[in-house]
C-alpha cells in the first residue's frame, strides 16, 4: 500500500514516515521544507519538494496515485497566524482544499487529518478534559483553519464520499521537534538547558498542558489507516503538567541548576488543555504508551546525541 505523507520532512511527519516504511509502507514525501529539514526524510521513501498549494501537485498524485493520505503540512506558529492571517489561510485552507481536490480525482481511499485540541477548545476547566464534543473555541486564525479543514473534510465524505479520519492532537513532544520555533516548549527548555542557558516562563508557569510523546501519536496515525472511520478523535494523555513542572522534571534529568526567567504571560495564553481519549481508546484499540518522565528523557538523549535515539 502507498502512502503520501505531507509534511513528511517535518517532526511529526518524518516520524511517521519512518515507521511507515519499516512496515513494509511505500512512502512518499511531500514537503516544501519551510520548517521540515531534508535530514529528516527516510532515504527508503521518495521525496518531491513541493508546496501543497502548487497546482502541480496533481502530476505527483497521477504519477504515484498513493492510496493513502496523512496530511500534516501545514502553518503551525500561532504568532505569524494573528500577523500574516492571509498567509495562513492560504497555506492551511487553500494548500488542503488543493489536496482533496486531487485526493477525489485519483482515488485516495482515506485521509487523516492532524488537526489539534488545544487550539480547538479552548479553555478546559480543572478536573474536566474536552471530548470531541466539547465546544470548538478557536482563538487564532491558526485554529480557525484547522476547524475550517475539518468542515471541508466533512463536505468531501458527505458529497464525494471520501472516507477521513481527524486526529486532534494534545501537545505532541518528541525527536526532532524544533527547539526554536515559538511552540514546543520541550524541546525549547531542553535546547536551552544543554547549552547552559536560561529558558524563560511566560506568567508564573501554572499553565497545564496535556503533553503526549510523538512515539504514541505515531501508533495512533498507524490505526487511523483501518480504523475510525469518518470521526474526530483526540489523541492524549488525559494528565495535565505544568509548565513549572516540566521545567522541573527536565531540570532533574539534565542536572540544570539555575531557576528559569519569568515574563509577563502572553495575551490569550490557554491556562489549560487536557483531552479526554476514551474515543480514540474505542474506535482505534489505541492507548498512550510512553508517560512523560520516560518520554522526557528519551528526547533529553535524542537532544544530547544530535541524532536519533
Amino acid at each position: 500500500m502507498k502512502i503520501l505523507v505531507t509534511g513528511g520532512a517535518g517532526f511529526i511527519g518524518s516520524n511517521l514516515s519512518d515507521r511507515l516504511i519499516k512496515e513494509g509502507y511505500d512512502v512518499v514525501v511531500v514537503d516544501n521544507l519551510a520548517s521540515g529539514r531534508i535530514e529528516n526524510i527516510n532515504p527508503k521513501g521518495r521525496f518531491y519538494q513541493m508546496d501543497i498549494r502548487d497546482k502541480n501537485l496533481s502530476f505527483l498524485f497521477e504519477k504515484e496515485r498513493p492510496d493513502f493520505v496523512s496530511h500534516h503540512a501545514a502553518q503551525i506558529d500561532v504568532r505569524k497566524s494573528v500577523a500574516e492571517p492571509i498567509f495562513d489561510a492560504e497555506v492551511n485552507v487553500l494548500g488542503t482544499i488543493n489536496i482533496l481536490e486531487n485526493c477525489r480525482k485519483y482515488g485516495v481511499k482515506r485521509v487523516v487529518f492532524a488537526s489539534s485540541g488545544g487550539v480547538l477548545y479552548g479553555e478546559v476547566e480543572k478536573g474536566k478534559k474536552a471530548k470531541e464534543d466539547f465546544p470548538t473555541r478557536p482563538i487564532s486564525p491558526y485554529g480557525i483553519t484547522k476547524l475550517c479543514v475539518e468542515k471541508y473534510l466533512e463536505f468531501y465524505q458527505e458529497t464525494y464520499g471520501m472516507n477521513h479520519v481527524i486526529l486532534r492532537y494534545a501537545n505532541v513532544y518528541g525527536r526532532r521537534q524544533d527547539p526554536f520555533g515559538e511552540a514546543g516548549v520541550v524541546a525549547i527548555f531542553i535546547q536551552k538547558m544543554l547549552k547552559k542557558e536560561t529558558p524563560t516562563i511566560f506568567g508564573d508557569g501554572s499553565q497545564e498542558r496535556d503533553y503526549v510523546c510523538v512515539d504514541d501519536v505515531v501508533e495512533a496515525n498507524l490505526s487511523a489507516l483501518s480504523k475510525g472511520d469518518n470521526c474526530k478523535l483526540n489523541i492524549g494523555t488525559e494528565v495535565t503538567t505544568s509548565v513549572q513542572e516540566l521545567f522541573l522534571q527536565l531540570q532533574k534529568i539534565i542536572g540544570f541548576t539555575k531557576e528559569p526567567n519569568l515574563t509577563q504571560e502572553r495575551p490569550g495564553e490557554l491556562q489549560r488543555s487536557c483531552l479526554d481519549i476514551s474515543k480514540a481508546k474505542s474506535l482505534l484499540d489505541w492507548a498512550p504508551k510512553k508517560n512523560l518522565a520516560k518520554g522526557l528523557a528519551e528526547t533529553v538523549e535524542y537532544f544530547r546525541k544530535g541524532s536519533d535515539i
